[in-house]
Parts: structure tokens; sequence; C-alpha cells
């Protein structure tokens, strides 16, 4: 069994972006000379998301959308209290998922379909980093 470890750092021009990230992961399993095995894919941040989806940009806009129903930027959450502002970026986070994970099939991310890895940020604009861990032979 090996393992392989590697961090990429983001920082997004936009406070709320989504960033198409599978071709960075993919030329690190490529890196990682694991053949068969899992990889963690893991934004290691509070405020940001790593998901699993289409690449269809009328479907990123339909994320925002709902998003923003669900926890509207423009609300006085209770952890504003605090001196923040970002009370609705914890929750998109918690609603899009913290961290994901995929088989790795000889040496390739074995998705289904249109599968694709984002990375969604919903409080940006400085460096975030993003924990990539492979394990596998």
């Amino acid at each position: 069994m090996k393992t392989f470890t590697k961090h990429l750092t983001i920082n997004t021009k936009q406070r709320i972006d989504f960033i198409n990230i599978t071709s960075k992961i993919e030329e690190i399993v490529k890196e990682s000379e694991i053949k068969d095995g899992i990889i963690l894919i893991n934004p290691m941040h509070i405020t940001a998301s790593i998901f699993i989806n289409d690449a269809e940009s009328g479907l990123i806009e339909d994320f925002k959308e709902w998003l923003e129903k669900l926890a509207p930027k423009q609300f006085n959450y209770h952890h504003h209290q605090t001196g923040e502002d970002n009370g609705f970026s914890h929750l998109w986070r918690t609603i899009m998922g913290r961290e994901t994970s995929i088989a790795i099939t000889d040496g390739k991310l074995d998705f289904g379909t249109w599968e694709q890895i984002y990375y969604g940020e919903f409080d940006g604009q400085r460096d975030k980093r993003i924990l990539i861990k492979i394990i596998g032979n």
C-alpha cells in the first residue's frame, strides 16, 4: 500500500466561484503513480466545498440560485454577531458537502458519464488550500 499527499492553493477573483479542478486532479493522480486506489479531495476550509457534478454552465448558475434561496447572502445570521459577514457561506458549504472521494482504476479517475470535480468557493479572494490524499497500489 502506498500513500501520496499533495496540496493545491486556490485564490479566487470573486467571493463566490465554482472552479472545475478535474484536470489538476488528473495530473496529481498521474504524478502519484498509483494505479488502483482511492483519492480524497478536501478543501480544508469551512467556507468551501468539493463536489462532483456535470460541467455545464447553466447548472452552475442553478446552484448559485438554489443556494441563495436556501441561505440568502443578505440575512441577519447569528454568526454575524461575532463581526463576520459570511454566515451564508458556512451554510452553503454544509449543503454542497465537505469533500469527495473517487476510485482510481488503471491510473485514472473512475468517473461516470459527465462527472467532473468542482471546487465551490463561498467566501473567497484569499488563499485556500485543497488537500489531495491518494491511497492505493
